[in-house]
């Protein structure tokens, strides 16, 4: 259970999220689940029904994707997420066997037994595409990471939790990273204490052009957060650093770029992170509030039938629903866009040609 503290003075979290990489080297049974050849066969069969009833992602819920004894596992699975250590790999799912639309029905179809689906753009994508288009965030500010080879800061995303399948990997890179901001916390409460007050202040976040009508062009929201008794956490630096360029946007102290320098510093400690390299059929997901998450810059296939390319849902879970009024805004924005959700593209032709954000 996390701990309640007196949220002036930051203190140490206790909870089973802020490990190390250490404790998750040996305990890989707590974060690694497979999937047996009977779970595969009720896939198969959820996947056989969705089929016959004429359904396509989104329109598929978990009624009409019924997983019987895979059911009860996968609660295991989100409970890990929620109250654990906030990470699981689900590995044994076999691609040779799927087209990309049959894997991505059943990714999804597993990711309604846990939650429930949001949109990731304006666009309405609830299953996105991970796929270089060619664009660097760093020169385009309506970019996004996941578009691009490039490699990606530690992060969190928009959502109680964010899910990769790897339909296909990279020539070579890009490796998946992720961190415990839990167990960062901890370690600069230890050794940095000044510092890590200030990240429980609020900062200026760039909406990066997704506001919707009369909202101001930024939010004000924590590094870390205390709420219900829980510490959340929100960290995506260079959203904090382009809000800058808005005159309105309080200014960062020297203060301020010595605490996000120094939580940065951490997520490159390799105490506090780990790499793994996900394969075809791997399905990553991460509860944002207690893990950061990166990926390594990536040579890819020419080809583009090679490329690689996996798909990204961004779910809200049950046991995940009382968060921050600043995480509460945010999302208000993601069920807008979610209101007119768009079918995922498979093709990849059509995937480099559409219009994404």
């Amino acid at each position: 259970m996390e701990s309640v503290h007196d949220k002036t003075v930051p203190q140490p979290v206790d909870t089973p999220a802020a490990w190390t990489a250490a404790d998750l080297a040996a305990n890989e049974s707590q974060w690694v689940m497979w999937l047996t050849d009977d779970d595969v066969a009720q896939l198969d069969a959820a996947l056989a029904h969705t089929k016959s009833l004429g359904l396509v992602v989104p329109a598929i819920g978990k009624a009409t994707f019924p997983l019987g004894r895979l059911a009860v596992k996968l609660d295991d699975l989100r409970h890990r997420l929620e109250r654990g250590l906030g990470v699981v790999l689900l590995r044994g799912l076999p691609m040779d066997r799927y087209s990309k639309m049959d894997a991505g029905t059943i990714y999804w179809g597993i990711g309604m037994h846990l939650g429930r689906a949001v949109a990731q753009n304006a666009f309405g994508d609830v299953l996105g595409h991970v796929w270089d288009l060619g664009k660097n965030p760093k020169d385009d500010m309506t970019a996004r990471g996941y578009q691009s080879r490039h490699r990606l800061p530690f992060h969190t995303d928009g959502a109680d939790v964010v899910g990769l399948l790897c339909l296909r990997t990279a020539k070579a890179g890009g490796v998946s990273s992720i961190a415990s901001s839990m167990a960062i916390h901890n370690a600069m409460q230890r050794a940095h204490p000044d510092l890590l007050a200030r990240l429980y202040q609020p900062f200026a976040f760039d909406r990066r052009h997704e506001e919707a009508p009369g909202q101001a062009p930024f939010t004000m929201t924590q590094v870390f957060s205390w709420h219900g008794g829980r510490l959340f956490n929100r960290y995506v630096r260079s959203f904090i650093n382009t809000a800058q360029r808005f005159p309105e946007a309080p200014r960062l102290t020297p203060e301020d770029i010595a605490a996000l320098d120094q939580f940065d510093a951490y997520t490159q400690d390799p105490r506090f992170r780990i790499d793994m390299e996900l394969a075809p059929g791997d399905m990553q997901f991460l509860n944002n509030y207690v893990i950061l998450h990166s990926r390594t810059s990536y040579e890819d296939y020419a080809e583009l039938d090679r490329k690689r390319h996996l798909l990204r849902l961004w779910l809200f879970t049950p046991g995940l629903t009382d968060v921050p009024e600043s995480f509460r805004l945010r999302y208000l924005l993601t069920e807008t866009w979610a209101k007119h959700p768009r079918p995922p593209i498979y093709d990849v032709n059509q995937i480099m040609g559409v219009t994404t954000h």
